[in-house]
C-alpha cells in the first residue's frame, strides 16, 4: 500500500483517536462513579493516563524492534506467531475496532442532539439520534473507502480543531474556578458520600479505559507511514504524553465552570451547560460545535483502523476464502472488500449498542454489557503475550527488555483486576460473548 503519511498524521491518528470522545463522555461517569469525589476523579485519570504512557512506550519499544511489521497484527505475529496474531485479529477486526467504531458514531450524533434540544433529542437511545448514528457510520466510511487521502488530512484537522474546546475549558474555567472558588468548593464537597473511595476509584480506572484507549490504532497505518520505524515510536510517546496533560487539565477546567452536582444530573448535555456558564449562551452553543466535530474526528481515526482490519488477516491466512480481502482498489488504494466488512460488522455493534442501553427493558437481558469498555480491557490481556516475548529479545537494554515490560504487564493486570472488581459477574457474561465470536473466527480461519 502506498506510503501516504507522515510523522504528523501518526500523531493525530494518536492524539485524534484518543481525544475527542471520552475526555467529554466520561468526565460526567468519572464523577457519577466517584460520587463527585474530585480528588479521586483525578487520581484515575493519572492512573489510567500512566498506564497508558507505559503502554505506548513499551509499544514503541515492540515497534522499533519489529520494523517491518505492521499494527497490532503484524507485532503479534513477529512475537507470538501466525496463530496467535489470528486470533488477535480477529478480535480487534470484529470486537474491539467495530464495538468502538458503533459507541464513536453515536456520540457525534448524541452530542448534536443535545445541540438541537427537545424532547425527542434529549433521550441518549431516542430513533432520532440513532439515525442520526447510522449517518456518521456510513459516511465516515464511505470517505475512508473512497477518500484515504482526505480522511487523513480530516483525521489532522480535527485533530486540531478538538484542541480548542479542551483548551478553553483547561485555561478559562480553572481560572474562573479559582477566582469564584467553584473550584475549591467542588473538591471540599463530595456529592455522594456513600461511595467508597477505593470502589469510586476503580469503577472511575474502568470508565477510563475509554477514553484513554484508541493509541493502538496509530500502528495499523504502519505500512502507509513514512519511516515508519522511527516515527511510529515516537509518535505513540508524544502523543501519550499530550493526551494525559490535556485530560488532567479538562478536568480541572471543568470543576471551575459547573457544580458537579449539575454534571452528574444531566448526562452528556452536562457539558454543554459548563461550556454555557463559562463562554455565555451563544459562546457556549459554538464551542460545543467544536466538540461534535471532536467526536466524529475520533469516529474517523477508529475507522481508519477497522477499515484495514480483514486486509491485514487475510495478509498472514493462506486460506483462499480470505484472499478475497487481499485486494486493493487500483483507483483509490484501499481494500474494498475489507472496508464493506468493517461497515457491516460496525452496524451489528451499534444495533447491539442501541438494544443493550434501552432502559428499563434492554433488548440482550444479562448479556447487556457496557461495549465501550469491557473490549477495550481484553485487549490489556492479550497485550501480555507480547510484552513477555519482549523480554527474549537479547540485544535490548536491561530497562527496555526487563523494566518496561514488567511494568506495561503489571498495568494490564491492574486493569483486568479494576474490571473484575467493577462489574462481577457481568464479566463472565462478556466472556461467553467473545468465546462465542472467537469460536467463529476458528471456523473461519480453517475455511478453504
Amino acid at each position: 500500500m502506498e506510503k501516504r503519511y507522515n510523522f504528523l498524521t501518526a500523531i493525530a491518528m494518536v492524539v485524534g483517536t484518543v481525544i475527542g470522545s471520552g475526555v467529554f463522555f466520561k468526565a460526567e461517569v468519572v464523577l457519577n462513579r466517584t460520587g463527585g469525589n474530585m480528588m479521586t476523579g483525578i487520581l484515575a485519570w493519572l492512573i489510567v493516563g500512566l498506564v497508558m504512557i507505559i503502554c505506548t512506550y513499551t509499544f514503541g519499544i515492540v515497534a522499533g524492534n519489529y520494523g517491518g511489521a505492521n499494527g497490532m497484527v503484524g507485532y503479534t505475529r513477529e512475537a507470538c506467531g501466525k496463530t496467535y496474531a489470528y486470533y488477535v485479529g480477529w478480535f480487534m477486526t470484529t470486537i474491539y475496532y467495530p464495538s468502538l467504531t458503533s459507541v464513536l458514531c453515536w456520540l457525534p450524533a448524541r452530542y448534536l442532539g443535545v445541540l438541537i434540544g427537545g424532547e425527542e433529542w434529549g433521550n441518549a437511545c431516542s430513533a432520532s439520534v440513532m439515525v442520526l448514528s447510522v449517518f456518521f457510520l456510513v459516511s465516515t466510511y464511505t470517505m475512508n473507502a473512497l477518500a484515504p487521502k482526505l480522511a487523513g488530512k480530516f483525521q489532522i484537522t480535527t485533530a486540531t480543531a478538538k484542541m480548542i474546546p479542551l483548551v478553553l475549558m483547561a485555561v478559562v474555567g480553572t481560572i474562573t474556578g479559582l477566582g469564584n472558588g467553584q473550584i475549591e468548593y467542588n473538591f471540599v464537597n463530595v456529592v455522594d458520600p456513600s461511595i467508597s473511595p477505593t470502589a469510586g476509584l476503580f469503577a472511575a480506572v474502568v470508565a477510563l479505559s475509554f477514553a484513554y484507549e484508541g493509541w493502538i490504532c496509530a500502528t495499523s497505518i504502519g505500512s502507509e507511514l513514512k519511516d515508519a520505524e522511527r516515527n511510529i515510536p515516537r509518535a505513540l510517546v508524544i502523543g501519550a504524553v499530550i493526551v494525559v496533560v490535556v485530560y488532567v487539565a479538562y478536568y480541572i477546567g471543568l470543576s471551575g465552570a459547573q457544580d458537579s452536582a449539575i454534571m452528574m444530573q444531566n448526562g452528556e448535555a452536562g457539558a454543554k451547560l459548563a461550556f454555557q456558564k463559562i463562554f455565555g449562551q451563544l459562546g457556549g452553543v459554538l464551542i460545543f460545535v467544536f466538540v461534535v466535530i471532536s467526536c466524529w474526528g475520533t469516529c474517523n481515526g477508529l475507522t481508519m483502523s477497522v477499515s484495514r482490519g480483514m486486509y491485514d488477516l487475510a495478509m498472514d491466512s493462506e486460506s483462499e476464502y480470505m484472499a478475497k480481502f487481499r485486494s486493493v482498489d487500483p483507483t483509490t488504494g484501499m481494500p474494498a472488500n475489507s472496508t464493506v466488512v468493517g461497515l457491516l460488522v460496525s452496524g451489528l455493534w451499534l444495533v447491539y449498542f442501541y438494544g443493550a442501553n434501552l432502559a428499563p427493558s434492554p433488548w440482550f437481558g444479562p448479556f447487556s454489557f457496557d461495549s465501550s469498555e469491557l473490549p477495550i480491557i481484553t485487549l490489556y490481556i492479550l497485550y501480555i503475550p507480547i510484552f513477555i516475548k519482549l523480554m527474549t529479545i537479547r540485544q535490548l537494554g536491561s530497562f527496555k527488555r526487563f523494566v518496561m515490560p514488567t511494568l506495561a504487564i503489571a498495568c494490564s493486570i491492574f486493569m483486568c483486576f479494576a474490571t473484575i472488581y467493577t462489574y462481577g459477574i457481568k464479566v463472565f457474561f462478556y466472556l461467553i460473548v467473545f468465546a462465542a465470536v472467537m469460536a467463529l473466527g476458528a471456523f473461519i480461519k480453517h475455511l478453504k
